[in-house]
């Protein structure tokens, strides 16, 4: 992972947002730090092209409703995340002070990025279950075995947390699931084939995945993906994906 082994800024992302006419984006959490939240909260007021920031709180926190409103006052702040696929315990997102956390989120208009892998698709569900006024988004299409081309376990749990109308999905992370060297466009059809009969175009929103995606392959070559395989939807429901959904979903 050589290659992730140094800084990304904003001045690094701009031209590739300027190449491909992307107006804008949303910058996500990658330290499960506060500190890391309010650096890039700082960087959306220098630069106009991020437009929100999906940040870190600790949801188990005894003050959490506290700390809630600390960040209710930054305006780019649209949502939190938390590295859920990194967790020792399977279900740690059905633990009860990280459910009574969750449950906060709404009261200030915050979504959920669930960063998760196949696995954990049982879990989540019945996370999203519990909170029906709360809107989720699921990272990466929660990391299908694109190498392997395994797809059981993923489609099952995909689809049924897919029924769920407050739960979206990001299109992106397909190159970093994939082989890194050897990957063709093809290895990723059935993924997309099932996401968009899952959520329909009006609830999924593309994602860079800028800089991990450098692992697998270039932003020109993610974009590129996207581009081939939706090329043949309506220009409408390109607009959707490219920003629409994303806009009305982080509320920017």
């Amino acid at each position: 992972m050589q290659v992730l082994k140094q800084d990304f800024m904003p001045v690094d992302l701009e031209p590739l947002l300027v190449k491909h006419q992307i107006d804008g984006c949303i910058a996500v959490q990658a330290d499960q730090s506060e500190k890391e939240t309010l650096f890039l909260l700082e960087l959306a007021t220098q630069y106009s092209f991020i437009k929100g920031v999906v940040g870190w709180v600790d949801l188990c926190s005894t003050n959490i409703e506290e700390r809630l409103s600390f960040f209710s006052e930054h305006l780019f702040l649209k949502g939190f995340r938390h590295i859920l696929q990194a967790e020792p315990t399977i279900d740690f997102m059905l633990n009860p002070n990280f459910c009574k956390g969750i449950g906060h989120l709404s009261l200030y208009g915050y979504t959920y990025d669930l960063l998760i892998y196949p696995k954990h698709l049982p879990y989540a569900l019945q996370l999203v279950q519990q909170f029906p006024q709360q809107k989720f988004v699921i990272d990466h299409l929660a990391k299908p075995n694109i190498k392997a081309q395994q797809f059981e376990e993923w489609e099952t749990g995909i689809k049924s947390i897919a029924k769920h109308q407050n739960v979206y999905c990001k299109v992106s992370g397909l190159v970093t699931e994939a082989d890194w060297l050897h990957w063709t466009k093809a290895d990723f059809t059935y993924c997309l084939d099932t996401i968009v009969e899952a959520f329909g175009v009006d609830r999924l929103m593309f994602g860079s995945d800028w800089p991990v995606c450098l692992l697998g392959g270039s932003y020109d070559q993610t974009r590129e993906i996207i581009n081939s395989y939706f090329n043949q939807f309506s220009k409408d429901e390109r607009a959707k994906l490219d920003g629409l959904t994303a806009k009305t979903f982080y509320q920017l």
